[in-house]
């Protein structure tokens, strides 16, 4: 069995969900409390046992590359100020994991930006988690999805519900219950389905368990939907070949690329702040008190 030693964070996205924020700041470095969403991201990583990241990048995204760096003149001047506890905080992020950058040099879609880590994989399993998909859970969704693996061996994508008129957002998995709880075997992917077109409320959210064959399927997947290459087509291979698992992972997911998912992030994460927390929550209810 080989263990997940690496995960894959496709960061090349240009954010326009999101403008004018996004105009001159990668949405993943948009702040949840007090660090850029894409630090989160990392951590669970971290927390999962993962080794090393590999971030897809493209141009105009070198911040959030120096976010996780070494920055001398920085430390220095904390230094000399006796600023040691955030000294100490900085030198913890660029000291988090290994990171690799693979540039994505044309939008092609999420499919080819996950292509473009074959050579940095390599013919080993991999974690996929998208850059602006947070989610908050107890034992990380990454690390729910390896223990799960650990006992199937194969392919697993997360999944969540959601109701049946938002179903051509995402796309949906088809599939039959497991012995294990919370899972699926996958039957049929379908990217983004025109309504009453598929019965399932299962959509897949960002994370991913991959095989490295699904590198053989996406060098081979045509344009789909939007005219790029799509993940979910090589999935569909890739489960017909060797079988797939979806898992219902346990957490709260925010899509923080969206600017209501974003905010209800900031809401949730500010309210389990250690510091902020308290204070945060009365905030919160004074303003509901207010608006009645």
């Amino acid at each position: 069995m080989k263990k997940i030693r690496k995960a894959v964070i496709p960061v090349a996205g240009l954010g326009t969900r999101f403008l004018p924020a996004t105009k001159a700041i990668p949405k993943e470095m948009l702040t949840i409390v007090d660090r850029p969403t894409i630090q989160y991201i990392v951590e669970e990583v971290v927390a999962s046992g993962i080794d090393e990241v590999v971030l897809i990048t493209s141009e105009g995204k070198s911040a959030i590359e120096n976010h996780f760096d070494y920055d001398f003149q920085l430390d220095t001047v904390l230094n000399e100020k006796n600023k040691y506890q955030l000294r100490e905080e900085l030198n913890n992020i660029s000291n988090l994991i290994d990171i690799v950058s693979v540039r994505q040099k044309k939008p092609l879609g999420l499919g080819h930006a996950i292509w473009m880590a074959r050579n940095v994989i390599g013919n080993e399993p991999f974690m996929v988690l998208l850059g602006d998909d947070l989610v908050r859970s107890e034992i990380p969704c990454c690390k729910q999805m390896i223990d799960l693996y650990n006992n199937v061996q194969q392919s697993i994508v997360a999944i969540q519900r959601v109701p049946m008129d938002q179903t051509n957002q995402y796309g949906i998995v088809e599939g039959n219950p497991t012995e294990f709880e919370r899972t699926y075997m996958v039957e049929n992917m379908v990217e983004k389905p025109a309504p009453g077109t598929s019965k399932s409320d299962m959509a897949i959210i960002g994370r991913y368990l991959l095989m490295p064959e699904v590198f053989d399927f996406l060098e081979k997947t045509q344009p789909g939907h939007g005219g790029e290459i799509q993940l979910t087509d090589a999935l569909v291979q890739l489960a017909n070949k060797g079988g797939m698992y979806a898992y219902e992972f346990e957490g709260n997911r925010y899509d923080a690329g969206d600017k209501l998912g974003y905010l209800k992030a900031v809401v949730d994460f500010a309210m389990q702040h250690q510091t902020l927390g308290e204070s945060f929550r009365e905030f919160i209810c004074s303003v509901c008190d207010e608006s009645e």
